[in-house]
């Protein structure tokens, strides 16, 4: 597995996740850049297309511009200010998104250096449920997992216990 390079836990749950709802035959677009886990998931045998960092909140065209049955958007709609837009753009039938979750005891994220890496959204499950109902998207299956960090203190503690991302699989409701 991938225990040195990357985030194992979080890469390890998402990849496992992925294997039990999609087949390698079938053709994934990864909503960013290529990046760590879009490796992952060819290393796997999976089929991916990346957008090539597009602002999908004002254009959506690279949504409809290639051809897949998946589309995949890990730690990404936290990130967009529309994602409401972007799922209805969606082409593919099947969908697995993953999220961090809004902590009570941590404040969002926003990077002190870089304007475009920041939390303009982070949701509670129920959020992102309501986000995918409302764009025609039946969640089929779900996980919440923890993310520990290797600090010592309350939030960090709080952190071992409190599940940080959630992850779905949901299919369109036929029209």
């Amino acid at each position: 597995m991938y225990e040195k390079t990357y985030p194992s836990k979080r890469f390890n749950i998402t990849l496992d996740f992925l294997k039990k709802h999609i087949s390698t035959n079938e053709t994934i677009l990864d909503l960013g850049v290529p990046n760590p886990f879009s490796k992952i998931m060819v290393e796997n045998n999976y089929k991916v297309i990346n957008t090539k960092g597009e602002d999908v909140d004002n254009n959506q065209s690279a949504l409809q511009a290639e051809d897949y049955s998946v589309f995949t958007a890990f730690e990404i709609f936290e990130h967009l200010l529309n994602p409401y837009t972007v799922l209805q753009s969606v082409k593919a039938d099947k969908i697995l998104i993953s999220i961090p979750l809004r902590l009570w005891f941590s404040p969002a994220y926003r990077s002190k250096t870089d304007m475009w890496d920041r939390h303009y959204h982070e949701f509670e499950d129920w959020q992102l449920d309501w986000l995918l109902e409302k764009t025609g998207f039946k969640i089929i299956d779900s996980t919440k997992f923890t993310h520990p960090v290797k600090k010592i203190g309350f939030r960090p503690l709080l952190r071992c216990f409190t599940p940080r991302y959630y992850l779905v699989y949901a299919e369109r409701q036929k029209r």
